[in-house]
C-alpha cells in the first residue's frame, strides 16, 4: 500500500525540526485494511449506477446534463 504524504505545513515543519535536532520521529498510524466484501459491493453498485441513473432520467434532463458538461469542457480551453 502506498504511504500517505503529509500535507500540513505544521507537521512538515515539526518533522524537519525533529530531524535537525536529532529527536525521535513520530510514527504514522498503519493503514486500515479494507473489507473485501464491502469493496465488492461498492464496485457492483458503481458498475450499474450510471446506467441506472441514465434510464431514470427523461430525455430533456439528459440533454441538459450533457449541454452543461460540454459547456464546462469548452470553458477550460
Amino acid at each position: 500500500m502506498k504511504k500517505k504524504k503529509l500535507t500540513d505545513i505544521n507537521i512538515t515543519a515539526f518533522g524537519i525540526m525533529q530531524k535537525a535536532t536529532g529527536q525521535p520521529q513520530i510514527k504514522e498510524e498503519p493503514a486500515k485494511e479494507k473489507n473485501p466484501a464491502a469493496v465488492a459491493l461498492g464496485r457492483l453498485g458503481g458498475l450499474k449506477g450510471g446506467k441506472a441513473r441514465a434510464e431514470s432520467l427523461s430525455a430533456n434532463q439528459r440533454r441538459e446534463i450533457a449541454q452543461k458538461a460540454a459547456k464546462i469542457r469548452w470553458e477550460k480551453k
